[in-house]
């Protein structure tokens, strides 16, 4: 288990100022992550890689010199907010661009893709581009709803070697597309990993058993198979892989044989010597290959094997030289970037947001903010149960992730209302609190929701019903649009949709809002608890759909939780606030 922390809510920040410390020569920090300790020379595409901690040395520790410009590190297996990703993006960047690359999950997808949006809308040239080489997490024929797992090693390497080399923004995006095309990975677990903090796994593997086709966030296998021999055990990854070899196929390969964190050098050695053999017998000459840990998961025990298929330049950049804290390749790579200085960016210029509001704006404000505190409280009480409804078929920090969205938000609002916010300002304060502080699928998604109720109710005035139920329903759109899913696919859209669709049915038929919402929380109560009986089509649980029948979407239940605290509010303090 991961057994060394402080506080295990800030075992993220406690990692990187470590880091920071053991490698002040090479990386410097920034708001969302790190960068190189030098600055990205002129006429070079900057590479950003990123995603969730608890992967080391993926991601901060590539950053270097014929590797990454900067990496976006998120809390412990959670996607980092779009807001830390443009901002390790804006420092990396010079004036060729940015790469934003990362593993293809739902959250990283969300806010990398809002970030690059974001860096747009700046005149900064980016691009985003999402690895998919698991090859047991969807079948042939839907590869782009494949996870990025130890593939992203071989991706984000040859994408920045090839910004090394001096191409533009578009070579680089074409060089990380072919490398994808080009790479697949089949990973085993023996037994799952610990967050920190946590007195259990986030998964178990039966004794004698392993998981074939794990997740790196935690996630269990899609299948159990009886414990092999190493040799054995090659045998699954060589044919598991070899089995999607590409038509096109070169008969030389780069190979990582990846361990994730407790399976240890000595065994990976001996399962390499049989891997090696086999695919030597294939036909296949090996090119540089790399065995140890490359994308770990915390402490699981497993290991996986990645082949990126060649060609004349793939294997250029695969084998060109590269210096970073925690990989090295070749001879000594210098950069050429100048020493960056202390980070001493202009703030923004912000507007008053008591000249926005009224008297009757900021004391709907108060009861918004008391109401958010009273959704944090609630949340932190139920994080261990929305972590082991998550577990089941995901990483389990669904509960973590709510916890620390909610109370940044909780104090985000506050912090308005103490400036004089209104409704809008409030809920936009604390919608960028949560989505920030929460990072991953959920913290975009409420931080969205927030920011579109806001916008609906205005900061001046005490909203009506009417307005109350247009918010929703903007919120509701709006995830739809952000997140890609549909009602059915097992999410918090299948207890958001019948609680908006109850609410204007209630405010249609003449009930007060308050009443509406009562009635159309235990609506989405019912709602959330039938997801038990749905398969997940889209995120980290679709690989795992089966396992999922029988649990409820944690999305959904902390959705239903989140509007019964609502309703238990408005049960509380009747006067006052919205009307």
């Amino acid at each position: 288990m991961t057994r060394l922390h402080d506080d295990p809510a800030q075992f993220t920040d406690d990692m990187l100022t470590g880091f920071l410390d053991v490698h002040a020569d090479r990386v410097a920090g920034v708001r969302g992550g790190v960068v190189r300790a030098t600055t990205t020379p002129r006429g070079k595409v900057a590479v950003v890689v990123g995603g969730g901690s608890g992967h080391y040395p993926a991601f901060c520790g590539v950053v270097g010199p014929g590797f990454a410009d900067g990496a976006v590190v998120g809390n412990i297996f959670t996607s980092p907010s779009a807001d830390d990703a443009t901002s390790v993006a804006r420092a990396a960047h010079s004036d060729a661009g940015v790469l934003l690359t990362t593993g293809n999950y739902a959250g990283d997808v969300m806010n990398f893709g809002l970030a690059v949006t974001q860096l747009r809308s700046e005149g900064i040239d980016a691009e985003y581009v999402a690895v998919t080489d698991d090859v047991a997490s969807a079948p042939v024929g839907e590869e782009p709803r494949r996870r990025g797992i130890a593939g992203d090693f071989t991706v984000f390497k040859c994408a920045s070697a090839a910004a090394e080399e001096g191409a533009d923004l578009a070579e680089v995006v074409r060089v990380a597309r072919a490398a994808n095309d080009a790479t697949r990975t089949l990973g085993v677990a023996f037994d799952g990993c610990t967050m920190p903090g946590a007195s259990d796994p986030l998964f178990t593997v039966p004794v004698g058993q392993m998981g074939v086709g794990l997740g790196i966030h935690g996630e269990p296998g899609v299948s159990d198979e009886p414990l092999p021999t190493a040799a054995d055990l090659a045998r699954t990854l060589v044919d598991g892989v070899l089995a999607e070899e590409p038509a096109d196929r070169t008969g030389r390969i780069a190979v990582i044989l990846n361990g994730l964190g407790r399976t240890k050098y000595e065994e990976l050695f001996v399962v390499w010597g049989s891997v090696a053999r086999l695919l030597r017998e294939r036909g296949y000459t090996i090119v540089e290959p790399e065995v140890g840990e490359l994308v770990t998961s915390l402490d699981m025990a497993g290991c996986s094997l990645t082949v990126m298929w060649l060609d004349e330049e793939l294997e250029r950049l695969w084998t060109a030289p590269a210096d970073t804290p925690a990989y090295r390749k070749g001879v000594a790579v210098t950069d050429r970037g100048e020493r960056r200085s202390a980070d001493d960016s202009a703030t923004t210029e912000t507007v008053d947001p008591s000249l926005l509001s009224d008297d009757d704006g900021r004391d709907a404000a108060a009861r918004i903010a008391r109401t958010l505190r009273a959704m944090a409280a609630m949340l932190a009480d139920a994080e261990d149960e929305l972590g082991r409804i998550d577990a089941v078929a995901g990483d389990g920090d669904h509960g973590r992730g709510m916890v620390k969205g909610s109370s940044a938000g909780a104090r985000a609002a506050d912090e308005a209302v103490e400036a004089g916010a209104g409704p809008s300002s409030t809920l936009a304060a604390a919608g960028s609190a949560w989505a920030s502080q929460a990072g991953g699928t959920s913290g975009v998604l409420w931080g969205a929701m927030l920011t579109a109720i806001g916008a609906a109710l205005g900061d001046t005035g005490r909203p009506d019903g009417t307005a109350i139920a247009q918010g929703v329903r903007d919120g509701y759109d709006a995830l739809i649009a952000l997140g890609g899913a549909a009602p059915g696919d097992k999410t918090m859209l299948d207890a958001l949709g019948p609680f908006v669709d109850d609410l204007e049915r209630g405010l249609a038929d003449g009930s007060p809002w308050q009443e509406a919402w009562t009635h159309a929380a235990e609506v989405a109560t019912t709602a959330a608890a039938d997801t038990a009986q749905l398969r997940p089509r889209v995120g980290r649980a679709r690989p795992l759909a089966e396992r999922s029948v029988g649990t409820p979407d944690a999305g959904a239940t902390s959705l239903a939780m989140c509007a019964q605290t609502v309703a238990s509010e408005l049960a509380t303090h009747t006067t006052g606030g919205p009307r």
